[in-house]
């Protein structure tokens, strides 16, 4: 199973870092990064591989919520099937 994780917001030292960080506590797997500094703003899409998770899926993607507002970033995190549906003709 993956997830599809966005983060958006003011660019600031330690950004992937702290993301990195927290999936890396709950056994998520970073697949595939990418990101980009437009201006001052921060930009990155990530894809994950949730099937190792060590925790309900809910409860990261709280955790992800909470770690963009205390940086000040929008973080979204989403589950595979449910980011396929919502691109499916």
């Amino acid at each position: 199973m993956k997830a599809v994780i966005t983060v958006i917001g003011k660019d600031t030292v330690g950004i992937i870092a702290k993301i990195s960080e927290l999936c890396a506590k709950v056994n998520v797997n970073i697949v595939d990064i990418t990101q980009k500094v437009m201006d001052d703003m921060f930009v990155m899409i990530m894809i994950t591989d949730v099937s190792a998770m060590n925790e309900k899926f809910t409860d990261f993607i709280d955790k992800m919520d909470l770690l963009g507002k205390e940086m000040g970033l929008v973080i979204h995190t989403m589950h595979e099937d449910l980011f396929n549906a919502m691109h499916k003709i």
